[in-house]
């Protein structure tokens, strides 16, 4: 299954598919599907219809053709060919019912048929009336036998079927060589139209084993894209929090050094023990360094780390603001409403005020991509009781007069809101409006403890 999220303005925006377009529409669309569904060995034709009467279907047409070949096959053998009554039943009998296990035994059913129909022939050849007729195969041997080609076409492999048709071609040509005089030879006609009929069924059901073939790969490949842009954005979520830790592992350091000097008189045990705390922090920002160096060696962000992105300090409440302003400079009509406190309640906590300044940048870059011209609201306050930066962006459906920029997300966007979420503890709410539009709501503790985000 293919991964995409949900984007903003899209809502408001979509149409309805072809098969929705009438109840007679969507029934048939449901059953070319079913038709071109391949069936499992043993599975009845059909056995994949999403409705009952479409499954049933199958076993209805089989039960129609026995119920009409069985008394037609009987008194044409009788009338025309001037066969006893106890053969023609018998003919009549073993000619057509097989028919009925075809639906889920095609091959056992053809077998059936063909001996029957061979056995047929050779009584035919001692019947009164069987000059001026259609031998070796009859009229009504002819239609059954296609039903069973186009259940054989649906379910078995190409060298089952060209095996089929060979081997109905050679009955028939064995056949020949005793025939009586005065018949219309029919083993071209089986022949021929065995083959087309084998050959068209064949078809849809090499078109059904495609398309699933390229389902199961686009589920795959869909699986594996999400994998990969979970794995992306939880490393620069990595990156990012690492100038968060690592200023405080150099405050640590920093304050250890220095104790000696800030503290006089400290006895040497106690100098040594704040010695021995400057170097495992030394020795600590070391190893993120070298996890960030592994980190940054991603080829996707190879370029921004090289020329010095990361090295501003990461931004937070606080730059909301400019981050409003510079989208409205770029047309977007946006209202921001920044509570009294919040920036510096979520500085106490770096990564709270990381993802919160996070979390409406990537719904504003997805407004202005897939939703341009929509009206957006920014909400960014802390409750108190609960000790909590709630983050809400919602925005309207996207103006008629705008152009969309894309019309497909990448999938980082809301996978990086909710990773930066877990990252705290929090919880996020995203999704379409009713009345069209976006809206992204977000709950970041503030006294939650953060979860390794790797």
């Amino acid at each position: 299954m293919r991964f995409t999220p949900r984007i903003p303005g899209r809502a408001a925006r979509q149409t309805p598919t072809a098969g929705a377009k009438g109840p007679g529409g969507g029934r048939l669309a449901q059953l070319a599907v079913a038709l071109r569904t391949p069936a499992r060995a043993g599975e009845p034709l059909f056995a994949g219809a999403p409705r009952r009467w479409q499954r049933m279907l199958p076993f209805a047409v089989a039960g129609v053709f026995v119920v009409t070949l069985v008394p037609v096959t009987i008194a044409v053998l009788v009338n025309d060919y001037r066969l006893g009554g106890g053969w023609a039943g018998a003919l009549g009998v073993a000619q057509t019912v097989p028919l009925l296990l075809a639906v889920t035994r095609p091959v056992r059913a053809w077998a059936m048929v063909l001996a029957a129909d061979v056995v047929g022939a050779v009584l035919l050849t001692g019947a009164g009336g069987v000059a001026g007729t259609a031998w070796p195969w009859t009229p009504m041997a002819v239609v059954g036998y296609q039903l069973l080609m186009a259940c054989l076409g649906l379910r078995e492999s190409v060298r089952t079927l060209v095996g089929v048709w060979l081997a109905t071609g050679a009955a028939g040509v064995v056949l020949g060589f005793f025939a009586p005089d005065g018949v219309t030879n029919t083993a071209a006609l089986q022949f021929v139209l065995g083959g087309a009929v084998l050959a068209l069924t064949g078809a849809l059901r090499g078109l059904g084993d495609a398309r699933q073939r390229i389902a199961e790969q686009e589920s795959i490949s869909g699986a594996e894209r999400a994998r990969r842009t979970l794995l992306e954005e939880r490393a620069r979520i990595a990156r990012e929090l690492h100038d968060v830790v690592a200023h405080h592992m150099s405050v640590i350091t920093v304050q250890a050094d220095s104790a000696p000097y800030r503290l006089p008189g400290m006895a040497e045990p106690v100098r040594e023990e704040f010695s021995a705390i400057a170097a495992s922090a030394r020795e600590s920002l070391g190893e993120m360094r070298r996890l960030l160096t592994v980190l940054r060696g991603d080829g996707a962000d190879g370029g921004e780390a090289a020329g010095g992105g990361e090295r501003a300090p990461q931004p937070g409440v606080a730059r909301i603001q400019q981050l409003v302003e510079a989208t409205v400079r770029a047309g977007q009509p946006v209202e921001l409403s920044l509570a009294a406190g919040v920036a510096e309640a979520a500085r106490t906590v770096p990564a709270v005020d990381l993802s919160a300044y996070r979390i409406v940048q990537e719904a504003l870059a997805n407004v202005v991509r897939h939703a341009p011209g929509a009206r957006t609201r920014v909400s960014v306050t802390r409750s108190d009781g609960d000790g909590e930066v709630l983050v809400l962006v919602v925005n309207g459906p996207a103006e008629e007069t705008a152009a969309v920029l894309e019309g497909a997300g990448t999938g980082h966007g809301l996978v990086g809101m909710r990773e930066r979420v877990r990252l705290t503890g929090g919880t996020l709410d995203a999704g379409p409006l009713p009345e069209g539009g976006f809206r992204v709501a977000a709950r970041l503790p503030l006294d939650s403890p953060t979860e390794d985000p790797s």
